[in-house]
C-alpha cells in the first residue's frame, strides 16, 4: 500500500530544472497529492501559465516515482488559484540566496515614491540594498536582472508574484 507521506518525501527529491537547488516542494508548486489504491494523483500549479519547465517537472516526477516502484501516476495542472511566491518555502528562499539569486521580498518594497517605482532588492552576495534594475527579464521570465552598486555584481532576482 502506497502512503501519501511517502509520495511527499519522494517529491522532495524532484528538483526544479531551471533552479536545481530547489525542489518542487521548495517552489510550492505541488498543490495536492492523493493515493487511491495503487494510483497516485499529483496536482501542480505552474509558476506562471506558460512555464516551459512544467513538462520536464512532470516527467521528472514520473521518473522519480517509477524509481520507487510507483507506476500508476496521474499528474494534473491546476491554474487557479494562481501560484504566488508566498507558496515558496522559507528554506527554498534561503537556498535561492545561497545560490546567488535574490529571493522574492515578502512584499514589494520601494526606495522612492515615484509613480513607476523600482523594487528595492537586496544583493544576495554582499547584502547591500544599493542595487539597480538592469532588465525586467533575466535567465527565465520569472526572474529580473539586477546589479549591486556596492560589490558591482549582477544577479537574478526571483520576481514577487
Amino acid at each position: 500500500m502506497i502512503q501519501e507521506e511517502t509520495i511527499w518525501s519522494i517529491l522532495n527529491d524532484v528538483k526544479d530544472p531551471e533552479i536545481p537547488v530547489l525542489s518542487v516542494l521548495d517552489m510550492g508548486i505541488i498543490r495536492a497529492v492523493s493515493v487511491v489504491g495503487e494510483e497516485v494523483e499529483i496536482v501542480l500549479t505552474p509558476t506562471y501559465s506558460g512555464c516551459p519547465a512544467m513538462d520536464v517537472i512532470s516527467m521528472d516526477i514520473r521518473l522519480k516515482l517509477i524509481e520507487h516502484g510507483i507506476r500508476k501516476v496521474r499528474i494534473r495542472q491546476q491554474l487557479s488559484p494562481a501560484w504566488t511566491t508566498e507558496w515558496m518555502s522559507a528554506e527554498g528562499k534561503e537556498k535561492l540566496r545561497a545560490f546567488g539569486i535574490a529571493p522574492p521580498n515578502p512584499r514589494q518594497q520601494f526606495c522612492s515614491t515615484d509613480l513607476f517605482q523600482e523594487e528595492a532588492v537586496q544583493c544576495p552576495r554582499c547584502g547591500s540594498w544599493h542595487t539597480e534594475l538592469i532588465s525586467q527579464f533575466a535567465s527565465t521570465a520569472c526572474k529580473s536582472m539586477y546589479r549591486c552598486l556596492d560589490c558591482k555584481e549582477a544577479f537574478d532576482h526571483f520576481k514577487c508574484h
